[in-house]
């Protein structure tokens, strides 16, 4: 993968696995980065219990999938289709 002429770029997203929305960062080196997994990946008590209080209203297990979920794949994916139609 060659390198783009942006350092950082990012979206806001709504995160079904988490019911809350989400940044999504990207770097020219492809690393990618989400606000949600920062929050939800390894939730401290607090945040578990929002997670849960959320689920049982939403009769649905919430869960962050990781710093490499759909989410942030499919904005990933995105982009690199967006960087091969420029040449």
């Amino acid at each position: 993968m060659s390198m783009v002429n942006w350092q950082i770029t990012a979206t806001t997203v709504y995160c079904d696995a988490v019911d809350d929305e989400v940044t999504i960062m990207v770097y020219k080196d492809w690393l990618t980065k989400c606000t949600g997994y920062n929050k939800y990946g390894k939730p401290n008590s607090e945040i578990l219990n929002i997670l849960r209080s959320k689920g049982r209203q939403l009769k649905r297990k919430l869960e962050c999938g990781g710093p490499e979920c759909d989410v942030v794949l499919k904005y990933k994916e995105k982009l690199l289709a967006e960087e091969s139609e420029k040449g």
